[in-house]
């Protein structure tokens, strides 16, 4: 039994299907399959049901599962320790970033992150929270950037910058002629991503809503909900870095009186070994975002 084995074990659980895991780590699917089989002999168990179309883990998979990323992920530990001991700002970074964030922040930062640290490979991977947190926690990822509150003592966070909600508006709306507006104003024709957006909660927070407008719409990007807003459908709340792709889409944006928003996050397992390249990553961005609170409440970005 060696690690590439149980590698190829956590890849077939992840895909569901032996191709696609075998494209995933780079080699042939006959290859694999071999491979599966020679570690089933060694075992002595059947890890997998295998059909013309489907693959499903065994009874036995799922006992073995936990200890082998337990394993795959102790071994990563000890080559990121090694690395970290050479040189922590080199390697991969895989960085994990909610949908509401990942398209307005990376553009901002990636050129001074290459800049700052160009041994450091920082692999981005958009989800929402509550899967970055799994992945996180299955050792798949190295930290996410989040903006919500991480409680318990798995994991550790570092706050970067706060980001403003702004009022989007249809460009005829009756509210579109205040200088600022009030949340609870928005709250008769509040439009939401759907369930899993942590945006989505705090928007109905912020407006006073348990709810939103319409019981059967749902978007589930940003970008979806600002072409509604742009139609006429209604209002929403959207943080400040999504401004630009707002005003091209013809919204008028008014500051909130009461200048809510949210905290972005730097969150990362607490025994993770490379808190040097973490610390370096959140200076980077902390530095590039700084000010932009008071920019974007002030309605000068």
């Amino acid at each position: 039994m060696n690690l590439r084995d149980l590698r190829y074990l956590l890849a077939v659980v992840e895909h569901g299907h032996f191709g696609r895991a075998a494209e995933s780590c780079s080699i042939s699917q006959p290859t694999l399959s071999v491979q599966i089989r020679k570690l089933e002999e060694e075992l002595n168990v059947t890890l997998f049901e295998r059909t013309s179309k489907t693959v499903a883990p065994t009874a036995a998979c799922e006992r073995l599962i936990g200890h082998v990323r337990t394993a795959v992920a102790e071994a990563d530990a000890i080559l990121a320790v090694s690395r970290d001991l050479c040189d922590p700002l080199a390697g991969r970074l895989r960085l994990g970033i909610i949908p509401t964030l990942a398209p307005y922040l990376l553009p901002l930062v990636f050129a001074p992150l290459r800049a700052a640290l160009p041994s450091l490979e920082v692999e981005p991977w958009e989800d929402q929270t509550e899967a970055l947190l799994k992945r996180l926690h299955a050792h798949e990822l190295d930290a996410a950037l989040l903006a919500t509150d991480v409680i318990g003592p798995e994991f550790e966070s570092r706050p970067l910058f706060d980001e403003p909600f702004l009022a989007a508006l249809p460009a005829d709306h009756l509210l579109a002629r205040r200088e600022a507006v009030a949340e609870a104003d928005l709250a008769r024709d509040i439009l939401v991503l759907a369930d899993g957006h942590c945006l989505r909660d705090q928007t109905l927070a912020a407006c006073g809503r348990g709810e939103a407008l319409t019981g059967n719409l749902r978007a589930t990007s940003l970008s979806t909900l600002l072409n509604m807003v742009a139609a006429g459908y209604g209002t929403t709340l959207i943080p400040a870095l999504a401004a630009g792709a707002a005003q091209d889409a013809g919204i008028v944006l008014r500051p909130l009186v009461a200048k809510v928003g949210r905290t972005v996050r730097l969150v990362w397992r607490a025994r993770f070994p490379r808190r040097a390249a973490l610390d370096a990553v959140g200076d980077v961005i902390a530095m590039r975002l700084r000010g932009f609170a008071e920019g974007a409440a002030a309605g000068t970005i």
